[in-house]
């Protein structure tokens, strides 16, 4: 396989709670990364109007991006207006096609909010269709051929939207990272105040330190770990791939359920 990996999930620091540890580890091991909100987060704010809240959220997340060092993709819709449509999954196959990953990460197919389901949904779908050349993207980009590992996040909270703890297949130490996964998240300033407010989050770095450390704990091995499912590869390659696992096994920094 290739080394390019493609982090899509919904809102301004979505990657940052819950993907950005194994980004900082793939980066070590010399992946081109990618990075994209499919929402802009203009919603995500009771501080600045929507047209502002766009415009400050945008900035965090490119700050953050190239914190992290990773190719910044913009996003493509409102926040609340993320809906599993033709027109949706089209954008977002544009995009896949442009950027060719060889692993993709989703959001968890089951969460908290509807706009990180759709997320997910949408970015399954246009995965699975980026190599038909009679589905059209928008804009058009021409079908690509070649194998991809799509692997989900844990939803954020770690359950889902019914309070089931989701068990993830793996877990990858992100001891060595955490410093960078939480100055990533820092970035996101405008946020801190807004879920202060909206849910009640006394600590928005905390809350992030406090999830990666049950996933840790859950491990059994590791202190901060994130937790990850690999979709089934059908319609993916043509045989089942494991990057992740291949990656951090024999680094000892990966466990399997």
């Amino acid at each position: 396989m290739g080394k390019i990996v493609f982090a899509v999930h919904c809102h301004p620091d979505d990657i940052e709670f819950m993907m950005a540890g194994t980004l900082f580890r793939l980066k070590e091991e010399g992946y081109e990364l990618h990075y994209m909100n499919l929402a802009n987060g203009c919603y995500g704010s009771a501080q600045y109007s929507k047209e502002k809240a766009i415009i400050v959220r945008r900035n965090e997340a490119l700050a953050a991006s190239d914190f992290l060092g990773a190719v910044y993709h913009e996003s493509i819709v409102d926040d609340l207006t993320v809906f599993y449509t033709p027109e949706l999954i089209k954008k977002t196959m544009a995009v896949i096609r442009e950027v060719k990953p060889d692993i993709l990460l989703l959001p968890s197919p089951e969460e908290y909010m509807e706009d990180h389901t759709n997320t997910c949904r949408i970015g399954v779908t246009a995965a699975f269709c980026r190599g038909m050349p009679n589905y059209p993207s928008i804009p058009e980009k021409p079908a690509i051929e070649g194998e991809m590992a799509v692997y989900h996040s844990m939803p954020y909270g770690l359950t889902d939207g019914l309070r089931h703890k989701i068990e993830p297949d793996l877990y990858v130490d992100i001891d060595k990272v955490m410093g960078e996964k939480t100055q990533m998240l820092s970035f996101h300033k405008s946020q801190k105040e807004w879920l202060d407010k909206s849910q009640g989050i006394d600590s928005y770095l905390a809350t992030m330190q406090e999830m990666s450390a049950q996933m840790g704990k859950d491990s059994g091995k590791f202190r901060y770990a994130e937790g990850w499912r690999r979709h089934s590869h059908l319609g993916f390659s043509a045989k089942e791939i494991t990057p992740l696992e291949d990656i951090f096994l024999k680094r000892g920094s990966l466990h399997r359920t």
